[in-house]
């Protein structure tokens, strides 16, 4: 592997160079920004290294689809070409679609999430053909354009391509660095499901003196909603538990090797304990593995300066709920509105937004096997390995669905500030990881499954 290695090292100058050009196009799904230029660049790159590139187009933003190579094993590599809007845009040392270089960091959006991994592949890429000739096995590339904005059309995508995008492993999009700077694999994620309850009584808002005989929106959506959890904080949905999978004991046996620094979390979020006072055991086993139901935000009548005695015409609350294994967004969906039509609250609307289905792959799988032996290579020690991230993503869809492991491995830092002002990455991490992927393909390409 030195002459890859010396044709990395070798072209630093020019390859910074082509990622800050990747960079400076802006790609925001959310405000249909630069994405028709972003899917042409992205497929413009790829084709330079030799791939054949397909647009494939969706419900929304196509899909940039590229392949080259040829050999026993089939690696899928997943990743998006959208990013996070950048507002606000005043809290920005430098402009956000003009990468700049500080402290050994390079500062721009999307660059940990996820251009600057897309451009890392492509550049290994590039120096295995130009050092090691032929690719040892086939590499199927899925650029989305939605994942910022949860990745509304890639199931259907899946289901319509799935013969086209078989594979024996995925490389996934995110991953990095942990709070202990270890370079981490995750194996999985939780899924999501994103709700609006909406309630209107009245056709106009109301003095609030008439509340002696007028109904009042927000009440009945407090007394909804004091039905989803009870004062101890356990969720009390109807059936929600009934159908949450356990970890299995080899996902147990990875998470306590996980760190979890239990004063620091306090510390940074200025709490003086965790829910009913859990011990650091207790609370991450609850963090990694069990189901959530959060109010995220809560609307109805005047929330302005001073006072106004008003009695609302309507209020909305928003839910999300992450789910694990069996938990998906359509039983949620069933179960709360059979909840609530129970109680008598058949009147409050349930509006839907995000919905993805949790998803995990077995650490013995060929793939997390070739990224754990890539990373001793490139580390010099065993990476950690996390059985799932607490978010969510549209991870099910490439690999649950399509029966595809998958593994997470980027390039971001515990305070990248991904989707934040600032975002950045840590230079010599873009070049060790680099290296990491050359060393991945070879171990991929190699590995045998052993589960």
């Amino acid at each position: 592997m030195q002459p890859f290695y010396d044709y990395l090292d070798s072209h630093h100058d020019q390859f910074l160079d082509e990622l800050k050009r990747y960079l400076r196009q802006p790609s925001v799904a959310a405000q249909n920004l630069g994405m028709t230029e972003m899917a042409a660049l992205a497929k413009e790159r790829l084709e330079a290294r030799g791939f054949k590139v397909q647009i494939l187009p969706t419900g929304g933003h196509p899909v940039v689809y590229g392949e080259l190579g040829d050999g026993p094993r089939t690696l899928l590599i997943y990743d998006h070409y959208d990013v996070q809007p950048a507002e606000p845009l005043d809290l920005w040392e430098s402009p956000p679609f003009e990468p700049t270089v500080r402290d050994g960091n390079l500062y721009a959006r999307g660059v940990a999430d996820n251009k600057g991994d897309q451009m890392c592949r492509m550049q290994a890429i590039e120096a295995w053909l130009a050092t090691m000739g032929k690719l040892p096995l086939k590499i199927k590339w899925v650029m989305e354009g939605e994942e910022e904005i949860a990745s509304p059309n890639l199931e259907a995508f899946a289901h319509q391509y799935g013969d086209l995008l078989k594979a024996d492993g995925c490389l996934w999009e995110t991953g990095g660095y942990n709070e202990l700077d270890q370079f981490s694999l995750w194996l999985g994620l939780k899924g999501i499901a994103y709700f609006e309850l909406r309630l209107k009584t009245m056709g106009i808002d109301a003095h609030s003196g008439n509340a002696t005989m007028l109904p009042n929106p927000a009440w009945q959506l407090v007394w909804a909603l004091s039905t989803l959890k009870d004062a101890n904080n356990r969720i009390t949905l109807d059936g929600y538990w009934e159908h949450v999978v356990p970890p299995a004991p080899d996902e147990v046996a990875l998470l306590e090797k996980v760190p979890f620094d239990a004063e620091k979390i306090k510390s940074t979020y200025g709490a003086k304990a965790f829910i009913n006072d859990m011990d650091a055991a207790a609370a991450k086993r609850a963090h990694y593995f069990e189901p959530t139901i959060t109010i995220c935000g809560f609307e109805s009548g005047y929330t302005g300066a001073g006072t106004k005695t008003v009695l609302p015409k309507e209020a909305k609350v928003k839910l999300d709920f992450r789910l694990v294994p069996n938990l998906t967004p359509e039983l949620v969906y069933d179960l709360l509105r059979k909840h609530l039509d129970r109680r008598g609250f058949s009147d409050i609307e349930i509006a839907r937004f995000s919905a993805e289905r949790n998803a995990r792959s077995r650490a013995d799988s060929a793939v997390v096997q070739a990224a754990i032996t890539a990373a001793r290579k490139i580390y010099g020690a065993d990476p950690m390995i996390y059985p799932l991230m607490p978010g969510s993503g549209p991870m099910y869809p490439l690999s649950d669905m399509l029966g595809i492991p998958a593994v997470l491995a980027g390039l971001s830092h515990n305070a990248s500030r991904a989707h934040a002002p600032n975002e950045h990455i840590r230079l010599k991490d873009y070049w060790l990881g680099q290296k990491f992927i050359g060393e991945f393909i070879e171990a991929f390409a190699e590995a045998k499954d052993e589960g």
